[in-house]
């Protein structure tokens, strides 16, 4: 035993990069909805960016550590507490036993990602330990964490020279490359889908100019918006197809629905326009209630930006060799 469940918050699950390979089975990817922050969450503490997160939404739980680790917070700032003080998100920090890490409140964003050096003891399903709740499938029993949880750390650190090591990671100088810090953008990026031009003029104008709000019904599986109908010329019927993260699906009423981490393997609507993955993390850290505004982009530029971004993570992970060799040889 490593890590203790006081409280489980909203919705607290783990999460890797996802499950994929099974769609043709029906099987959805899942996975981080913010792949940004579950990854530099992960190269913070040395970790590969294929080891599961503990994804927090919106009210984090309250968690009691037995074993000395090193953890790092990213993406949404829920005000994460340390035994009552506050803990810088984006670093490397070590836990003592019995700490105990909570949150007080949501400031801003709707997701926060907890790694642990050398990651959590969970069993894959499918090659993947991504939580899909609706199948009680990977992550810890298949669902959301439970008070009384207990889970064990796969590579706990010893309690001796916990203060050097401590001032050791903190003297490291971390600088994120801008393709990959947090950011807001006005407009969220976006390429047209194949039934693009089967929507009226208005609709499609409507869409990059109008904003639109996410709605109370939207989760892990996709986001609902309202704000102006989306109408196209005339009545379609379709096949269904497969999926991707980002997918705009418009049923009949109108009102969009953008695909998001436990999405469906395949779909009957018409697909208007994809969300940039480069994107796709912004989109994961609205909540509802909150608005977004679209633009369109090339699929060469959309190419281009994760070029850049993947370039950058590479980039980083170099830089924080030293924080692995540090850990690894405590």
């Amino acid at each position: 035993m490593s890590l203790v469940v006081s409280k489980p918050g909203m919705l607290s699950s783990f999460q890797d990069l996802g499950r994929f390979g099974q769609q043709h089975l029906g099987v959805s990817v899942a996975g981080a909805m913010d792949l940004r922050a579950h990854s530099l969450a992960n190269l913070l503490v040395g970790n590969d960016s294929s080891l599961a997160t503990l994804e927090i939404t919106l009210t984090g739980p309250t968690l009691r550590f037995t074993k000395a680790c090193c953890i790092a917070l990213c993406g949404a700032d829920l005000s994460a507490m340390l035994n009552g003080q506050p803990v810088a998100l984006n670093r490397p920090v070590i836990v003592r036993p019995q700490d105990e890490l909570s949150f007080a409140g949501r400031r801003h964003g709707t997701r926060g990602y907890l790694s642990v050096f050398g990651g959590f003891a969970l069993a894959p399903v499918l090659g993947s330990t991504s939580t899909y709740i609706r199948s009680a499938m990977g992550g810890f029993e298949g669902r959301a964490l439970r008070r009384g949880d207990e889970i064990t750390l796969l590579r706990p650190l010893e309690n001796k020279s916990l203060e050097e090591l401590a001032m050791d990671l903190w003297a490291i100088k971390l600088y994120l490359p801008s393709a990959i810090a947090a950011s807001t953008r006005a407009r969220v990026r976006l390429l047209k889908g194949a039934q693009w031009h089967e929507f009226t003029a208005e609709s499609c104008a409507a869409l990059l100019s109008e904003p639109y709000r996410v709605s109370p019904e939207s989760e892990r599986m996709g986001y609902r918006l309202q704000g102006a109908p989306l109408l196209m010329t005339a009545p379609r019927q379709m096949i269904s197809e497969a999926t991707t993260f980002g997918t705009i699906q418009v049923p009949a009423g109108g009102q969009p629905i953008i695909l998001m981490a436990d999405r469906q393997t395949t779909g009957g609507y018409p697909k208007m326009a994809y969300v940039a993955s480069v994107d796709l993390p912004q989109l994961a850290q609205l909540g509802p209630g909150d608005t977004v505004s679209f633009e369109a982009i090339t699929l060469k530029h959309a190419q281009q930006l994760e070029q850049a971004r993947g370039q950058a993570f590479a980039t980083l992970a170099q830089a924080l060799l030293p924080v692995r060799t540090l850990l690894l040889n405590h």
